[in-house]
């Protein structure tokens, strides 16, 4: 049986490549993937990540904005990684909220439902 993949993006490319899972044993610089585009350093967005189209830039961005704010696309036990936005509108809405609110924007941005 093949070893399970996993997501790797590379947000100035705008490509997603599915790869084996990261092996524990090394240490965190050493199992650096790279971009066989752009030689960047791929980003690990979990095993339920969706690319978006490489045409859709404001998907890209919303993209962009969830992983540099710390939110990866794991899947839970039974179900996938849970809500996460769409749009740059739900993002704004969520970023306002947790502004006037004091919650952190990590946890913001995956609220399903603003009160």
């Amino acid at each position: 049986m093949p070893p399970a993949k996993t997501s790797f993006v590379c947000l100035p490319c705008r490509a997603s490549y599915k790869q084996p899972y990261p092996t524990p044993a090394r240490t965190a610089g050493s199992d650096q993937r790279v971009c066989p585009r752009c030689a960047g350093t791929l980003i690990h967005v979990g095993s339920a990540f969706a690319s978006p189209p490489r045409r859709d830039t404001e998907a890209w961005r919303v993209l962009s904005l969830l992983v540099h704010a710390g939110i990866r696309f794991h899947k839970g036990c039974c179900d996938g990684p849970g809500y996460r936005p769409r749009t740059l509108r739900e993002v704004r809405e969520r970023m306002t909220y947790a502004r006037r609110t004091g919650e952190p924007i990590a946890r913001a941005l995956v609220r399903p439902e603003l009160p």
